[in-house]
């Protein structure tokens, strides 16, 4: 895989989330990713940047345009120093939350991209990196 560009925003407030969702469906359209793809990945790292904020009250979002075997996409990784999850198989089947909500958000997603990937070490944070390609 390899990396055409790249941009990191700090997650520090609700404004941080929302420049993410913003640069990331801008970036999803001059990409590819139909109207659908768009739409999830926007969705997705919007879920991730809030709990970034909701749970570990800082952290980045890494925003990177990729290319592999001729496909172009996204991938955002989210990195914080929070409580992190003590039992990530229990998060990603959803309907499970420490924060009072409806525990959808990792879950959710990961149905919503391409590629999902989650390290968390409890009292060091949590690691989430997530692709969407777009298709041709």
């Amino acid at each position: 895989m390899r990396v055409t560009s790249s941009s990191e925003i700090p997650i520090l407030t609700e404004a941080d989330v929302v420049a993410v969702r913003r640069r990331v469906r801008e970036l999803g359209q001059r990409n590819g990713l139909d109207s659908f793809a768009t739409v999830a990945i926007t969705t997705a790292v919007s879920e991730l940047a809030r709990n970034v904020l909701v749970h570990a009250k800082q952290g980045t979002a890494m925003i990177e345009e990729v290319e592999a075997n001729s496909r172009r996409g996204l991938r955002i990784a989210f990195r914080d120093r929070g409580p992190g999850i003590p039992d990530i198989q229990r998060v990603l089947v959803g309907g499970y939350s420490t924060a009072k909500s409806l525990g959808l958000g990792l879950s959710g997603s990961k149905r919503l991209v391409d590629e999902f990937h989650i390290e968390s070490q409890v009292g060091h944070g949590t690691a989430v990196t997530v692709t969407k390609w777009a298709r041709f």
